[in-house]
């Protein structure tokens, strides 16, 4: 049994999971695990070695010998080089559902996220955390939020370039809802036992406050 918990948070792009996330480990002095960063740097190792994501032995060459790792603030190395800056570019985004699709990659991602995780004091966000990397989370969130209020926040937040429309970008998040949702290995889903939290409306301090709220109801330390 772990002595402090690991608290999986889900749901899909654009409903602040990583701010919140972030947030959390600092208040509990926990880990932060940005699961989708990892799957991000291998998308961009992929496009660096212009590797064809559809050539499966290709892919698990690159899976045996890619290194990705983290630092104490939060910044992700990529083969011992901080890529934290170079993971959302037009190029990573647009291919980074497709990649992440693969069940070689997610099985690999998913290994990577349990081992880093598997002493507690962490707090991991994403799409199949609470179902699938630990499903015997000991606190977990669904987090949601209207497609247009999402596009806003992409927008609003520099994730996205300012010449990009908010059409465009709510596009972009339904294909990748879609993706999310359908895909065979581990999709998004929202597990019984996982918090529902509709973000639209509210401020990231509201809805930290009420997880936190929910977090020191269930005792954790």
């Amino acid at each position: 049994m772990r002595e402090r918990a690991v608290i999986a948070i889900d749901g899909p792009a654009g409903v602040g999971k990583s701010t919140l996330a972030r947030r959390i480990a600092a208040e509990l002095g926990y880990v932060y695990i940005d699961t989708g960063a990892m799957y991000r740097a291998i998308t961009l190792r992929i496009l660096q070695g212009a590797i064809d994501y559809h050539d499966s032995a290709a892919i698990r060459a690159l899976l045996d010998i890619v290194h990705i790792s983290f630092d104490p603030e939060g910044k992700i190395f990529l083969d011992g080089m901080d890529v934290s800056d170079t993971l959302r570019s037009a190029e990573v985004n647009a291919l980074v559902s497709q990649v992440a699709s693969l069940p070689e990659v997610r099985e690999r991602m998913q290994a990577l996220q349990r081992e880093i995780g598997k002493d507690g004091g962490a707090v991991l966000d994403g799409r199949d955390i609470g179902s699938a990397v630990f499903p015997d989370a000991e606190v977990k969130f669904y987090l949601d939020a209207s497609i247009e209020e999402r596009a806003r926040r992409r927008l609003s937040d520099g994730k996205e370039s300012v010449f990009v429309e908010l059409e465009a970008i709510k596009n972009d998040l339904a294909r990748r809802d879609t993706a999310d949702k359908e895909r065979a290995h581990s999709p998004l889903v929202q597990t019984k036992d996982a918090i529902y939290i509709d973000t639209s409306g509210m401020v990231i301090e509201n809805v930290l406050e009420v997880m936190l709220r929910y977090i020191s109801g269930r005792s954790v330390g």
